[in-house]
Order: structure tokens, then C-alpha cells, then sequence
């Protein structure tokens, strides 16, 4: 297993590129099985879940490879409707290949998705709304059989819980189903909007992608194209999170301002300041921040939930005392023990933490149990005093490309071992 070892107090500096997204990269890979011919998609991080994804795609007989920043995926060579559980066990995101499949194969046989242990993601709502689209399906000894022995039929679907994977999964099945699907209620996350526009870009006839109201006429058969992930906003924040920790100053490249709106004002209230440019975003951060006082996460375009972990161990040493509640999953504080290792002073209860900031934390070996978890971790390490020894960094992999790197690039002290 690997290790990460940082040198805290490491002043931050430079430019570094945002990598893409890992929320568009899966549910886009997993849309390739619905098309014919080739799709290069560009900005693709070099991350676990990615790898896990184009392993899916080669086993149900895609062709599936990086070269660079790209993944090209061939999809005339679709033979199977299965998933083996080891492979679904990889990603939380593998449910999203549930609609593609049963779309394009007609049937489709998956286990329940792995990952992260953040909570429960049940995927009620996805089998209701198959159904409600004419899919027959039996769960059994934890194997989803779905068939649509009729076809996909275009339906009413209105979301009680503005569900990203639900949404997604809806999406991918209504392109090619007959007739005219309706989703609201929908996740209107900025990741939805880019799976739209590759669908879109392929053939698909989808309105209103970025709203509560999502429209999808089906349309008979969908083609590859070239597409470009948008910039990774949870990426983004947790690299904000870095400088906010350290008291430094760096600049952001391919960054979708409006994507990061519910982090800004925040960080802002904190004590840093920010000037945009472009697709740049520069902040300069003080050496000490204020605190936030109360952050709820909530679905889009409210405070992601990806993004607390990170900014909590940026509050761990801010003046003053912070609130978080998490409305999203009922485990996202498991990695608040480990802050405690270093000193930080936090109370749980059910969904509300309180962030009493101290002046430091300090180094000591710590152990990440889930990705944004482990980015927390990371992000407590560079602004503590002395060394931090940091294991479980394949949570890390799962949805940072190199943060090593990328992070050394902007100078801190950081070792992979």
C-alpha cells in the first residue's frame, strides 16, 4: 500500500491545471455502451474509478484505453449484459451502468456497487423509475436481474430526492427508449449538464439539463463523439482547502467559476480573497482564517457534500468555531477521529460537528477510510507542524489524479512512498 509523507507549513505557490471531472468521467464512460463507433474523451483523469470503469467497458466487450488525458472507447463490440460483483465492487459509480446496459442490451445483470463507506446510497429510486419505464427487475442474494422484455418506454418520473445517480441512470436509459421521458424533480448538478451534452453530442434529444425539469425523447440508435470533461469542482475546492490551510497563494486554471458558488463566499468569509480571470481563479489566503460559523451541505447548487470534508480540516485551526451539518450521508465524519490524532479539536453528533479551531494541529500518522475523507487528511498535513505519515491513499486515488504532483508543483513537501 502506498504512503504519503508531507512536511506541513509548506507556504504554497503557482499554477497548477484543475483536472476533470470524476463525476462526468464515469456516468459518460458508462453512456458509451449505448453508442456505435468511437468516443474520445478528453480530460479524463488518471484516477482508480476510472480504470475500474474502463475495465467494465472491456468486459462487456467495449474496447476501452488512455492515451494521455484521453480514454477512447470503441463500442461496436457490446456481447454481455453481466457485470462480475468484484468489478461493481470497485466504484460506488458502477450502478450508473445499470440504465446503459439495460438500455442498449436489453437486460442487465449487476451486484449492488462498492466504494467508499460513507453512507448508504440506496438505489430504490433508480428501480422505480426502470420499472416505471417497463423494466421487469428481481433482486436476488444481492444481484440486480433487469430485463425490459418489451422494450424501454418513455414515462413520468418524478424524483421525491433530487438523486444525481437516479437522474443519471433515467437519462442514460430514456435516449434510446420509445417516447417521451420526463424527470423532475431532477439533480441539477453541473455534472448531469455535461453528460447531457455528450448524449446530446452522440444523437440524444435531452432538454433542460441543469434544471428540475429534465426532457428526453428517444431517438433510434446514438454514434461516438469527441468530448472534453468539464474541470473537477470538488477538485478544485480541496486544493482552495490546501492554500486556505497553509496561509498561501495560488492560481487555479480551467476552472467554471459559477461551479464553485456555494465554496467561494465561504472561503471568503474566512478571510480569503479571490480574483477571476478567464478560466483562472487566484486566492490569496490570510495566515490565520476566521470561522464559518454554519455550513449545511445540500444538493446542487447548495454546498456539496464532497467538498466539507476538506474545508472542515481548513476550519480545524481557524479562529473561532465552526458548524457543519451534513444533510447528504450519515458517515461523513468518520475521518474527524484522525484529525484528532493531530490535535484538532472536534465534537460529533448524528449530522453536526462543531469545529473548535486550535492555533496548530501537528504530524502524526494517520489512516484515510474514505476518498474525501483522506483529501481532509491531506489537506490538515500541509498546514500542521512537522511530518505527517498518511496510509489509505488508494481512497485518494479513487478520485485525485497525482495529488502528489500536482501539490508539489505549488511547492509543498510531499513524499510518495
Amino acid at each position: 500500500m502506498s504512503k504519503l509523507f508531507i512536511t506541513g507549513q509548506k507556504r504554497l505557490s503557482g499554477c497548477v491545471e484543475v483536472q476533470g471531472a470524476k463525476n462526468s468521467a464515469l456516468p459518460i464512460l458508462a453512456a458509451t455502451v449505448l453508442t456505435r463507433g468511437e468516443s474520445v474523451i478528453y480530460r479524463c483523469p488518471d484516477i482508480s474509478d476510472v480504470e475500474a470503469s474502463q475495465r467494465m467497458l472491456r468486459w462487456l466487450g467495449l474496447k476501452a484505453s488512455r492515451s494521455g488525458e484521453a480514454v477512447l472507447v470503441q463500442s461496436d463490440g457490446l456481447c454481455r449484459h453481466d457485470i462480475p460483483d468484484e468489478l461493481m465492487r470497485q466504484t460506488r459509480g458502477s450502478i450508473v451502468f445499470l440504465g446503459a446496459v439495460l438500455a442498449a442490451a436489453g437486460r442487465a445483470r449487476l451486484s449492488l456497487p462498492g466504494g467508499c463507506e460513507i453512507g448508504l446510497r440506496p438505489i430504490d429510486l433508480h428501480l422505480k423509475a426502470l420499472r416505471r419505464m417497463g423494466a421487469v427487475i428481481k433482486e436476488r442474494h444481492g444481484w440486480l436481474d433487469c430485463r425490459a422484455p418489451h422494450g424501454l418506454k418513455g414515462a413520468e418520473i418524478a424524483l421525491p430526492f433530487p438523486s444525481v445517480g437516479a437522474t443519471e441512470n433515467i437519462m442514460l436509459a430514456a435516449c434510446t427508449a420509445c417516447g417521451t421521458t420526463v424527470i423532475g424533480n431532477a439533480a441539477r448538478e453541473p455534472e448531469i449538464t455535461d453528460l447531457a451534452e455528450y448524449l446530446n453530442r452522440c444523437g440524444a434529444c435531452i432538454e433542460g439539463a441543469g434544471e428540475s425539469e429534465i426532457v428526453i425523447d428517444g431517438v433510434k440508435e446514438l454514434h461516438g463523439c469527441d468530448h472534453a470533461l468539464i474541470p473537477d469542482r470538488i477538485a478544485a475546492a480541496t486544493l482552495l482547502c490546501c492554500a486556505a490551510a497553509t496561509g498561501s497563494e495560488i492560481t487555479l486554471r480551467g476552472v467554471i467559476h459559477p461551479h464553485l458558488g456555494a465554496v467561494l463566499p465561504l472561503l471568503e468569509d474566512a478571510g480569503c480573497q479571490f480574483s477571476a480571470s478567464g478560466n483562472e481563479l487566484r486566492v490569496r489566503c490570510p495566515e490565520r482564517l476566521r470561522s464559518m460559523k454554519m455550513i449545511r451541505t445540500m444538493p446542487y447548487p447548495g454546498f456539496p457534500t464532497d467538498a466539507q470534508a476538506p474545508l472542515l480540516a481548513a476550519a480545524a485551526t481557524a479562529d473561532g468555531t465552526t458548524v457543519f451539518v451534513e444533510n447528504i450521508f450519515e458517515n461523513r465524519y468518520r475521518h474527524t477521529a484522525e484529525l484528532a490524532r493531530m490535535g484538532a479539536d472536534i465534537k460529533t453528533e448524528g449530522k453536526f460537528a462543531v469545529v473548535e479551531g486550535v492555533r496548530s494541529l501537528y504530524g502524526a500518522a494517520v489512516e484515510a477510510t474514505d476518498l474525501r475523507g483522506g483529501a481532509a487528511l491531506m489537506v490538515a498535513a500541509l498546514g500542521a507542524e512537522g511530518k505527517t505519515e498518511l496510509s489509505g491513499v488508494h481512497y485518494l486515488e479513487r478520485g485525485y489524479d497525482h495529488p502528489e504532483l500536482t501539490l508539489s508543483a505549488l511547492g509543498a513537501e510531499i513524499l510518495r512512498t
